[in-house]
């Protein structure tokens, strides 16, 4: 009997406008127990997770370390926690602005099953849908990441690597410490995909979230001059190529899209990319060949 464990943290969700609840419901029909590593908040994100009512849903409390912030290392050390607490058979992460699509659940549940045996699949990876500005764009180039692994064996060797963006193989325990000797995971690409509403909410809530997330990789200093003139989020300053979504949105998001309170206007003739990185999205768009992409993982048929 197969057993599907899913997890992923969080912090003060609703202060920055995570869809955190969305995004736990939407696999949480698939999932048999769903670990919330949920850091020290207080704008009530612990209470409206617990509020979900589930018996699958169980809470780790946490307090970030301040010495991990630097680099965002502070996010695989939360998502450590929750893997490790898992005790399924697979490992579903998932992150508190991605949803998955309720149509996509079947297609994940038979690759799990029929893999459950096969020791040379070691996870499952995902293409993305990076919704901009707002729940009808989303960005093509090269400036978002196309896939990343969410699902992996449950194995004691397996951890979040550098600052949560996929997962390594690490001998021991003092190898994953000393962030040495880690090796790619063999994974299977599979026909579903990560539904990504970063840069999708209201822009007082989006400013929030990006300065606290740029205060992880810079100093606080750097990110209050950066932003030093901005009273809400200016979605001009992404000037990426967006493509129109003319597909559905899970389930889960009806209710949250019937209530976006803010208009975005994309201004397609202001494009913020380099010649170079223009030519290599224009090769892409023709061959699907994105060259030079980086790629933390080996895909297998």
């Amino acid at each position: 009997m197969m057993k599907v464990s899913g997890f992923t943290y969080m912090r003060n969700s609703f202060k920055y406008g995570y869809p955190v609840i969305e995004s736990i419901n939407s696999i949480l029909p698939i999932c048999d127990e769903f670990i919330a590593v949920i850091g020290k908040s207080d704008d009530g994100t612990r209470e409206a997770i617990a509020a979900i009512g589930s018996p699958k849903i169980k809470i780790i409390d946490t307090v970030w370390d301040d010495e991990l912030i630097k680099g965002g290392k502070v996010f695989a050390q939360q998502a450590n926690i929750g893997l490790k607490a898992c005790t399924g058979d697979w490992a579903f992460h998932i992150q508190s602005d991605e949803v998955f699509h309720e149509a996509d659940l079947p297609e994940i549940v038979k690759a799990m099953r029929n893999n459950l045996e096969d020791q040379t699949v070691e996870g499952f990876l995902f293409d993305f849908y990076h919704f901009i500005g707002d729940y009808k764009h989303i960005g093509t180039t090269r400036r978002w990441h196309r896939r990343e692994i969410r699902i992996i064996r449950n194995r004691s060797d397996i951890y979040s690597y550098k600052d949560s963006q996929g997962f390594r193989i690490y001998p021991s325990a003092e190898d994953y410490i000393s962030q040495i000797n880690s090796r790619k995971l063999h994974v299977k690409l599979l026909n579903a995909k990560i539904f990504h509403y970063s840069y999708c909410r209201n822009p007082d809530l989006l400013l929030g979230k990006v300065k606290r997330f740029n205060n992880y990789y810079q100093n606080k200093e750097k990110t209050d001059k950066q932003f030093k003139s901005f009273q809400t989020f200016d979605f001009e300053t992404v000037a990426d190529i967006l493509a129109p979504f003319e597909s559905t949105h899970p389930a889960t998001m009806h209710q949250t899209i019937a209530s976006q309170d803010w208009v975005f206007k994309h201004n397609p003739k202001k494009i913020a990319l380099s010649f170079r990185r223009l030519l290599l999205h224009r090769i892409e768009q023709v061959t699907g060949w994105r060259i030079g992409e980086y790629k933390n993982y080996i895909i297998i048929k």
